[in-house]
């Protein structure tokens, strides 16, 4: 997250909405990251705070504005869309706004790999962009508030910590690679030895089955 530092609050902007547009990853991480970094004084904390409400709703009706523009073809069309949310899915997701409206949207904010599936299908369905807004930056500002507030709280202690854990977390890895390494390789000479054995099984049992028949001794009939 180095880059979020760099470019300050833009990188911070930049890494929410691409977050909130697919991007594997939780958008709580740069969330707690920017808190960090406010709680280490590198950054302010109310610029840090704003650049992050910002991302999210960018990011958000970055989503709602391509489900509106392009619609149920977008997913039937591009399978690259249908990776972050299927056809069959994406009814799914309508039947649950129209039971129970805004309120998906707002529980969604909540939920992490169903805000952007939620969002686009909204503008599929062409939800009032307002209203889709309104309850999208409440929910926002709600969750940024919690996890910058603990990230900006306990940030010098969990940097202090990181710190002092270096060493530790190098020699667990360091270790957790060579166990996994020997199991590997272990699993590996295991199954080599048990496919050894049943080629000589079974070499021996077809080497029985064409050997030769014992020869019987006939008796001479001569008198």
């Amino acid at each position: 997250m180095d880059w979020l530092l760099t470019y300050s609050y833009l990188g911070i902007v930049v890494f929410l909405v691409l977050t909130g547009c697919g991007l594997p990853i939780p958008e709580e991480v740069g969330i707690l990251t920017a808190g960090g970094l406010a709680a280490d004084g590198r950054i302010n904390p109310f610029g840090a705070l704003a650049a992050c409400i910002a991302g999210c709703l960018l990011g958000d009706s970055l989503m709602y504005f391509i489900g509106r523009r392009f619609g149920r073809a977008l997913l039937q069309r591009h399978r690259l869309w249908q990776r972050l949310i299927t056809p069959d899915r994406e009814q799914q997701i309508e039947a649950q706004i129209n039971e129970h409206g805004l309120k998906v949207f707002f529980l969604s904010r909540f939920l992490v790999g169903v805000r952007g599936p939620v969002y686009l299908t909204a503008g599929i369905l062409r939800v009032s962009y307002k209203r889709f807004l309104a309850i999208d930056a409440l929910a926002a500002t709600i969750v940024n508030a919690i996890f910058f507030t603990l990230a900006y709280r306990y940030g010098k202690q969990v940097f202090a910590w990181v710190k002092q854990g270096e060493q530790r977390l190098t020699w667990i890895v360091a270790i957790a690679v060579l166990i996994t390494g020997c199991g590997y390789w272990y699993s590996r000479h295991r199954m080599k030895l048990q496919k050894q054995r049943q080629a000589k099984s079974v070499i021996e049992r077809a080497a029985a089955v064409h050997q030769d028949p014992p020869r019987v001794s006939v008796p001479d009939d001569k008198t």
